[in-house]
């Protein structure tokens, strides 16, 4: 029984308050204002009427329908005995507007146009015809009722409608928010493993050479481990950049730029220092491309470089660049030993080709006619300055 009291609303408590008060003094003015043999009193018939017409509305939220037939059908009843014409309509009215504002139209229509219909025909079995002005007047004003209880209804579906679509645009950027985090963490991978794969496999080159030589040619074993010293210096300071995305806020900003096509030879002299040549060839008039297209270039030329000294034991690598036309066009060819029977792309192919086909390019990977492998790549973009 608490938990039922507890769930009717205060607001609709204090409304059937205001509306059974305003009932009660304008009935009572209107018992004092006729003489007593022209009206009924108010019991035994009508006092209860008006209490079960206004009572109900404290539950009109709870149960509306049956509290519009409930107060309706009361007020409706109470005229017709001739008692006090006091607002016991309101009432009535309160209850019908409230059922169909909630969204019960057919029962709140046919309830308000059968209590206008009860009313009148009464009047006219009794009293005889009634003006015509009357008639449409409260024939006006239950359509009043039930039209502004459309209307509050269209509101409230209107309402309910935007915040379903605030809500779901929300979940929309929350969801656009994860995927370019995800993207982004996918992209820190990616720089992350050409950094690491490259240069750490020219410090393993190296290492070796200077293990070998270290008794027999201590001169080479020193080039070997000076190489080992500045590969390794490079590859904290792109670890150091390529993080720094992810920084804190009270670290400092990376101080190095992203890398581009202008750091390939310095690129191509760390791997010639492992024991393969490379030959940079640049056909076309070079010319600054957007930062996004100069990386994605430079770590495809790493990533097939780093590929060749690991897997291929090349000893040549020819990189091409062909600056003719839009955008961007990369050749890496070795002289290694290809790719074996079953070969199947891995991590560092698949992101070339992801990198590739983020900027609407395309990557190939494959075999070379000759032996060796190759490496083409078309990466479609504008210039600096370009809009």
């Amino acid at each position: 029984m608490k938990s039922f009291f507890r769930r009717i609303p205060r607001e609709d408590v204090l409304l059937a308050l205001a509306v059974g008060c305003a009932t009660a003094f304008s009935t009572l003015y209107a018992t004092w204002s006729v003489p007593p043999h022209a009206i009924q009193p108010l019991l035994p018939w009508g006092l209860p009427l008006i209490v079960l017409a206004v009572t109900p509305l404290a539950l009109r939220d709870l149960y509306p329908v049956p509290v519009a037939a409930v107060s309706g059908t009361a007020a409706t009843v109470y005229y017709p005995l001739n008692h006090a014409d006091g607002f016991v309509v309101i009432a009535g009215a309160v209850a019908l507007y409230t059922a169909v504002a909630r969204g019960y139209r057919w029962q709140g229509w046919l309830l308000g146009l059968a209590q206008f219909l009860i009313i009148h025909v009464w009047e006219t079995v009794v009293f005889g015809a009634p003006r015509p002005e009357y008639v449409l007047g409260a024939f006006a004003w239950v359509l009043v009722v039930l039209i502004t209880g459309e209307v509050v209804r269209k509101r409230a579906e209107y309402t309910t409608v935007q915040r379903a679509h605030q809500e779901e645009a929300a979940h929309a950027r929350e969801e656009e928010v994860r995927r370019r985090t995800a993207d982004e963490r996918v992209r820190l991978a990616r720089e992350v493993h050409d950094v690491i794969a490259h240069n750490i496999s020219l410090i393993n080159v190296q290492a070796g050479t200077a293990l070998y030589l270290m008794d027999s040619e201590p001169e080479r074993a020193r080039d070997a481990l000076s190489t080992i010293k500045s590969t390794s210096k490079e590859t904290l300071r792109e670890l150091r950049s390529t993080l720094g995305a992810l920084r804190v806020a009270d670290e400092e900003a990376p101080r190095s730029p992203t890398p581009g096509i202008d750091r390939l030879p310095a690129l191509a002299e760390r791997t010639r220092a492992a024991g393969v040549a490379v030959e940079l060839h640049y056909e076309g008039e070079p010319r600054g491309l957007v930062a996004n297209i100069e990386s994605a270039a430079y770590r495809i030329v790493q990533e097939s470089l780093t590929n060749a000294v690991r897997h291929a034991s090349a000893t040549k690598v020819t990189v091409r660049l062909d600056h003719d036309g839009p955008g961007l066009r990369l050749e890496i060819e070795d002289d290694g030993a290809g790719a074996p029977d079953g070969f199947v792309l891995g991590n560092g192919i698949l992101g070339m080709r992801e990198r590739a086909a983020a900027l609407g390019g395309e990557l190939q990977a494959a075999p070379g006619d000759g032996g060796g492998f190759r490496v083409r790549a078309r990466l479609p973009g504008s210039e600096i300055g370009e809009t």
